[in-house]
């Protein structure tokens, strides 16, 4: 539910309205305006009737939001969140980001070496897997806390934030001390008990689409995070499984500009996992940034037949750089800073 008051509410005329709403066991978010206030409500507004709200001379308007996600709603939060990153700031106006590595760390001086190569070619973030979701359980299962340091090792030498994957809450306190943007992969953006206990971490969570989850059901997925009191969240669409076997997954270059309508949120685009092929990754990377898109994450492996795992989707350091200038063609063009 929102609530305008008129312009010129006394202060403790505001304090009040919010005090009775509190008592009703209900969240208030106060959005002050130059000329007129609002007033968010989260939680069960049911048993308030609008007559009953309106009764009051300072209030100018109630409106019931049906959308059931309450604090990723633009309509409580007009003004586009920008997520600070270990420095780096994404979502809004913010420079377009890129995230950029391996699929899987392979070690210190691979991690190193790579983190040098593509922040060479453009990333300002550090990406790599060390906790690995594989569908066959014979398949590699990264390196666990030991690839977490090597990535530590290499923002230490390039300064770049890292970004790595959290499988498991028993991992949480190792992510919160070492990881810059936790991320959540498809297979568990819909794990309530694990979006729920990042939801008390400090650290942004970087939340990915599920195989076959509508958008109303990602954003809900955000809202369990941001419902436990992180509010640090950035979107990340990476395909969706469809009856389309020519790609890896079919990737939604609409979700963006429909998560920039319903929401506040940063989203940002995976074309890598989309598509599951490295020539067809700089041409939904491009589509992404035009489709305004505050970022991109790419895989990049400098010898990708020999990758412990995806291969097949990574980018060589050098096309990566190519890809990136493309990128930054693009944006100049729709107006976006990169």
């Amino acid at each position: 539910m929102i609530i305008s008051t008129k312009k010129g509410t006394p202060q403790t005329e505001l304090d009040s309205i919010v005090h009775n709403f509190e008592k009703q066991g209900l969240a208030v978010t106060l959005i002050r305006g130059t000329d007129y206030n609002v007033f968010g409500l989260v939680g069960d507004t049911t048993k308030i009737a609008e007559k009953d709200v309106l009764a009051n001379p300072w209030v100018e308007n109630v409106t019931r939001v049906s959308a059931p996600y309450k604090r990723a709603n633009r309509l409580f939060h007009p003004a586009d969140s920008i997520i600070d990153v270990g420095g780096v700031k994404i979502g809004g106006n913010a420079p377009f980001a890129i995230m950029a590595g391996p699929c899987s760390i392979e070690g210190e001086e691979q991690i190193c070496r790579l983190a040098a190569e593509v922040q060479q070619g453009g990333a300002t973030l550090l990406r790599g897997g060390a906790y690995k979701p594989r569908t066959s359980p014979y398949s590699f299962q990264g390196l666990g806390t030991e690839g977490i340091l090597d990535m530590v090792k290499a923002r230490q030498k390039t300064g770049m934030p890292i970004v790595s994957e959290l499988m498991s809450e028993e991992r949480i306190d190792e992510f919160e001390e070492y990881v810059d943007l936790v991320q959540i992969g498809a297979r568990n953006m819909q794990n309530f008990q694990l979006l729920k206990a990042v939801g008390k971490m400090h650290k942004p969570i970087l939340l990915k689409r599920g195989l076959a989850n509508t958008i109303e059901e990602w954003i809900m997925s955000a809202e369990y995070i941001m419902a436990g009191g992180n509010e640090q969240v950035i979107l990340c669409e990476r395909g969706i499984r469809t009856f389309e076997k020519y790609t890896r997954n079919t990737l939604d270059l609409s979700a963006v500009p429909v998560i920039k309508e319903k929401t506040h949120l940063p989203v940002i685009v995976d074309p890598s996992h989309a598509t599951g092929d490295w020539k067809l990754v700089e041409s939904m990377a491009l589509a992404a940034v035009a489709a305004g898109a505050d970022g991109l994450e790419i895989e990049v492996h400098d010898d990708p037949p020999r990758a412990w795992s995806d291969g097949a989707q990574c980018l060589k350091p050098d096309k990566f750089a190519d890809m990136v200038a493309k990128c930054k063609r693009v944006a100049a063009a729709v107006g976006r800073d990169m």
